[in-house]
């Protein structure tokens, strides 16, 4: 028998599956599975508001200093090809 392949996604959500149970001590479990206690933190105030357990985009809502589009399709029209 070989070794048990967990995602990330199942060890979070088994990260907060513990913390639920009574008595959980929240400290000892993040050392159990080698995260800090501010991240064990961040992942049960998400995973109890309802949010998924995978990584967010990091990704810029808005790019408010971007080139216009107008701009840009005039530069690769000047572009050689």
């Amino acid at each position: 028998m070989g070794w048990e392949a967990k995602s990330a996604v199942d060890q979070r959500l088994a990260f907060c599956r513990l913390c639920a149970l009574e008595g959980a001590n929240v400290s000892q479990l993040c050392l159990r599975f080698g995260i800090s206690r501010q991240a064990g933190y961040v992942w049960l105030k998400r995973v109890r508001s309802g949010e998924a357990a995978q990584d967010r985009s990091r990704r810029p809502h808005s790019s408010p200093r971007r080139t216009d589009r107008a701009v840009e399709q005039a530069v690769r029209d000047a572009r050689p090809a």
